[in-house]
């Protein structure tokens, strides 16, 4: 019995532990606040510390640690640890900029204390002294790292402090993000307004910034912001950026190419800052650049040379600007380039949730919605709301509470028609295209599929094509500016924590001033093979591999290798009934804290690995099915479950199955017939895969509140409700189906 009691009072003990005294009166009373805070804040670096709560990122751990020390008052040591978190973007010492803003805060108030001032002189002094010893490349980042939007940081503080109300008690996760919270918000309300003036006093001495409205040939007014450094005196070439995302951020593109001793220009889109044109994304850039470029390079300060950059959008601005190609523009380098038609807003024809969020953030006003854009929580709820409605997919913006005239727009095209081909090159379109271009993408890059598109369509046409890819372990925000110490949780190789923005620059003075080609740059496709720290360098797309290992759909325990061939000819069934909207989720348990979420997927398992591999290229073959319906949507996922029973996603694809084998046009499945349905345009990867690993391959079928709904119909899929959905799909995976494995041998 006590033994039991014994038990008992350790188990309350340990639950207890897991919770910090916080006096209910800290979330009505300011003054009661500050003085709790640092003393929460010591408990949760305690926890932080221990081997439970200890981020295996060391990024994430110093990240959280320098957050604490502040929130503590412990100025010294935040600036240690935040000294830390930069060594290790030592590689290009661009990572730590982002944390300018806390940094800042910290010295000035260790000179407020150590020299008996005011935080303002602190902070004037400490800003100064900062601006002064930056290396030049990194001062255009600064107002991105400063400008921080108060507002809203004071709201996400302010939230987690209410659901204190009426607690004495926090536990650690809610304690953390608290802290965070707090500091965040008492940083960058302390010191944005002064730091943001004394920024623009001192690039002033350093730069000559316009802004300016031009009106086109076509009517249309666009602003545009051109930056130059004081010192450069003669023509130059213009490096121009096309930029929907008007803000902070056109400063920082025409700084960033003044900077490397261009012209920065920065033209906005239509309807954007002084312009009072209809803002409709996409449509109007092939158009419009033409102008801008020609005006350009007919200024006093340019030489008549331009060259553009720019990611995401902007990378596709680039593609649409040579679909006319200006006499001036010499060269392009899009980063990251939307595939618009291709994979946004729909990929492989299926159309994204996510579509709606983001036309509301770049036309809700003049600049960018950064508040709605960035609520994650209204967003999820839209779409969970949709979800759960059955209703057609085409009233998403209805249930959101602005209807759209885009979104609606955007539906109707649902196969690749004349309305996106129009907007970028096409077909023999590339075959005009004939100056050099550079092209960066990730292996965890949202458009690579588009990035990757352009490159495939250019060298197509255009078997001159001067064209060049980077493309290693970067996500969206990795290939448009520097290789993150972690991306997805996992670490990269040393070899390519890269400068992107040093690449596309020496890339410009190659082209644009003779310069020197970058050395990284040594045959067109120039990957890097993770997990062995090389680059790699090959002539084409496709040999990124040089052999491949057909995985075919099929259970060991019906052969000793899934990489042979059935003898007999079988399948696996698999039903999903579109009718329910709360799905119980399964999962393959992977190691001991690892799972993969199988929901709606059958599971494929290979034989262990008895020996390593280069995965290096992406996954193609053939599905061979038959499904009681007109039409669905594929979902496939490749990973590696390494020997420690860690997952790692190696390659993805989604496709809608009548648009499989011709992306502009439909052709419906027949119910009950087997039909082959081609696996193309999946996510690119070069890995080294270990001995005594093992794949595994989920296929499956969409089915979740980030995508539309196939209900099979062979109607207008943006149209079909639940009400369409009538008996559950049933689904014949045949076991001649196959994924090929590309592999790369020296």
């Amino acid at each position: 019995m006590k033994f039991k009691i014994l038990l008992a009072l350790i188990f309350v003990n340990l639950i207890q532990a897991q919770k910090f005294y916080f006096p209910k009166t800290t979330v009505t009373d300011s003054v009661i606040l500050d003085k709790q805070m640092p003393q929460l804040a010591l408990k949760v670096i305690t926890q932080l510390q221990s081997a439970k709560y200890k981020p295996e990122n060391k990024v994430d751990y110093l990240d959280n640690l320098f957050r604490l020390q502040m929130a503590t008052q412990d100025y010294q040591q935040s600036i240690a640890s935040l000294s830390e978190n930069r060594s290790l973007f030592a590689d290009h010492n661009m990572g730590g900029y982002r944390l300018m803003g806390f940094e800042l805060y910290s010295r000035a108030k260790l000179a407020q204390k150590e020299n008996n001032m005011t935080f303002s002189n602190a902070l004037q002094k400490v800003f100064n002294q900062k601006y002064d010893r930056l290396p030049e490349k990194l001062i255009p980042r600064l107002g991105l790292s400063l400008d921080a939007n108060v507002p809203e940081s004071r709201k996400q503080f302010k939230k987690i402090l209410n659901k204190q109300k009426d607690k004495d008690s926090i536990d650690y996760k809610t304690a953390l993000a608290l802290c965070k919270a707090y500091v965040s918000y008492k940083t960058f309300s302390g010191i944005k307004p002064q730091v943001m003036q004394l920024l623009v006093s001192k690039d002033k001495e350093r730069f000559i910034t316009e802004t300016k409205d031009i009106t086109l040939k076509n009517g249309n007014t666009l602003t545009i912001t051109i930056v130059r450094k004081k010192q450069n005196t003669t023509p130059l070439p213009v490096i121009l950026t096309s930029n929907i995302y008007a803000g902070q951020i056109d400063d920082f593109f025409g700084k960033r190419a003044a900077t490397y001793n261009y012209v920065g220009a920065v033209v906005n889109t239509r309807g954007k800052r002084n312009s009072n044109n209809v803002n409709n994304p996409f449509e109007h850039e092939s158009e419009d650049i033409y102008d801008v470029i020609d005006w350009v390079s007919k200024q006093p300060w340019s030489n008549g040379k331009v060259g553009m950059i720019g990611g995401s959008y902007l990378g596709f601005s680039q593609w649409a600007a040579v679909k006319k190609l200006h006499p001036a523009l010499k060269t392009i380098v899009p980063q990251v380039a939307v595939g618009i038609g291709i994979d946004y807003p729909a990929q492989n024809n299926i159309f994204m949730s996510y579509m709606l969020q983001w036309i509301q953030y770049v036309t809700n006003n003049k600049l960018t919605d950064e508040a709605d854009f960035t609520n994650a929580a209204k967003w999820d709820s839209i779409n969970t709301k949709w979800y759960k409605s059955g209703k057609a997919f085409r009233s998403l913006d209805s249930i959101s509470g602005k209807p759209s005239k885009i979104f609606q727009r955007w539906l109707d095209h649902p196969g690749y028609d004349q309305y996106w081909q129009k907007m970028i090159p096409y077909k023999e379109d590339f075959s005009k295209i004939n100056i050099p271009i550079l092209t960066t993408t990730g292996y965890y890059d949202d458009d690579q599929i588009g990035a990757l598109y352009y490159y495939k369509e250019h060298h197509q046409y255009n078997k001159n094509a001067d064209h060049y890819v980077v493309i290693g372990p970067y996500n969206h925000g990795g290939a448009q500016s520097f290789g993150f110490t972690y991306v997805n949780g996992n670490p990269i190789d040393p070899v390519a924590r890269i400068s992107i923005d040093d690449l596309a620059f020496s890339w410009f003075d190659y082209i644009l001033k003779g310069g020197k080609k970058p050395d990284l740059l040594k045959d067109r496709i120039n990957f890097q093979v993770m997990n062995t720290n090389t680059w790699k360098h090959v002539s084409g797309l496709d040999k990124m591999h040089t052999s491949t290992l057909k995985f075919y759909l099929q259970d060991l325990k019906n052969t000793s290798s899934v990489f042979n061939k059935p003898g007999k000819k079988d399948f696996t069934s698999q039903t999903v009934d579109f009718t329910i909207r709360d799905d119980k989720d399964t999962y393959y348990k992977s190691g001991k804290k690892d799972s993969i979420k199988t929901t709606n997927s059958i599971v494929f398992e290979s034989e262990v690995l008895d020996k390593e591999m280069i995965f290096s290229g992406n996954i193609s073959g053939f599905f061979n099915v038959s499904i009681n319906k007109k039409d669905f949507d594929t979902e496939t996922s490749l990973y590696q479950i390494q020997p420690d029973g860690k997952s790692f996603l190696l390659s993805t694809h989604m496709v809608r199955a009548s648009y499989a084998k011709d992306n502009a046009g439909r052709k419906l499945l027949t119910p009950d017939v087997i039909e082959q349905i081609p696996v193309n345009n999946s996510i690119f990867m070069s890995k080294k895969i270990e001995k005594g690993s093992k794949l595994l391959l989920l296929v499956g079928v969409n089915k979740n509140p980030n995508w539309q709904i196939n209900y099979g119909t062979g109607k207008n899929v943006s149209d079909e409700t639940v009400q369409d959905a009538g008996k559950p799909l049933e689904i014949k995976w045949y076991n001649d189906s196959y994924v090929e494995i590309p592999v790369y041998k020296d």
